[in-house]
């Protein structure tokens, strides 16, 4: 079978059920397992990722208002690929190219390939994911042994924070330019993990906040995720500073309490890396019950 992937999340989906050899075309932010750098890339973003995250903002904004996708499809490449499936999402049309771009791009084909979008929520929806990956490419065995293992870390990880003393109140903060909060599967990640989430809603997409509902929120843990980045530049773009006005009042502030993550691995991508996210939230709220021992590259205390 041939794979192509426009999804960073499925592409290690396929490859943690032992694919990694079919894909012949990823995104251009397919970078894990290291390998999936190595594909041709199939997506050129229309924003400038190295800006700035206002201007970042500014421009999804502007795009997405006209109705367009952040992404735009190389419709040529991927008819000389030839896949046999194609991996994409209906969920956030700033993580993968929009619908309507790659049914433009199979016009070109005599016969379409099958197209699987994968649009979850929640873990338990991005563990079916997995599943469904399996049922697509014949491997469902590896699937299904895959989720039932991430399942079951996870439920262990919850049942040792269900003895904490006590949960501390969290703001996950998926942008800090304006700021939003991180939703969908991150408020489930955060109470398993032995937290209590303070302003995310579950199953429901990130949303922005104002400066007077993150001080509102009276964190005890602050945790900063900026979709899209790795823990080394948000940790370069990040400053106390860049919290509203008066922040040092804060417990997470006085505590020393604010954690930069790395979003891309752990958070951002509805993969099975979501199940090493809980693990490393549950060490930075409970690091009496859970033990240190993630890579460098995990987080930052600030």
């Amino acid at each position: 079978m041939r794979i192509c992937s426009l999804l960073p999340s499925a592409t290690e989906i396929v490859y943690a059920i032992g694919l990694g050899d079919s894909i012949f075309g990823v995104s251009h932010e397919c970078d894990f397992p290291p390998g999936a750098a190595t594909k041709p890339s199939l997506l050129r973003p229309r924003v400038d990722p190295r800006a700035p995250p206002a201007e970042i903002d500014r421009q999804v904004s502007e795009i997405i208002a006209r109705g367009e996708s952040i992404y735009a499809v190389d419709a040529e490449l991927l008819q000389s690929l030839a896949p046999d499936l194609i991996l994409t999402q209906d969920l956030c049309h700033v993580c993968a190219a929009a619908p309507g771009d790659l049914a433009t791009a199979l016009t070109r084909f005599a016969k379409a390939p099958q197209v699987l979008s994968l649009t979850p929520r929640s873990l338990t929806e991005v563990w079916d994911d997995v599943r469904r990956v399996g049922q697509a490419t014949a491997h469902v065995c590896e699937a299904e042994a895959l989720a039932a293992s991430l399942e079951h870390r996870i439920t262990a990880i919850a049942e040792i924070a269900s003895k904490a003393r006590s949960r501390p109140r969290v703001l996950c903060l998926e942008w800090l330019d304006p700021y939003y909060v991180g939703g969908h599967w991150v408020p489930e990640m955060v109470w398993l993990a032995g937290g209590e989430n303070a302003l995310g809603r579950l199953r429901q997409p990130s949303f922005r906040v104002s400066a007077e509902q993150v001080m509102q929120s009276s964190p005890d843990v602050i945790v900063v995720m900026p979709c899209g980045y790795g823990v080394d530049r948000a940790a370069a773009e990040f400053r106390l500073d860049l919290l509203p006005p008066g922040a040092e009042i804060l417990t997470a502030v006085r505590e020393h309490r604010v954690f930069v993550v790395n979003a891309n691995a752990y958070f951002s991508r509805p993969g099975p890396r979501l199940a090493d996210g809980v693990a490393l939230l549950a060490h930075l709220f409970h690091p009496e019950l859970f033990p240190s021992g993630f890579p460098a590259d995990s987080f930052r205390q600030f």
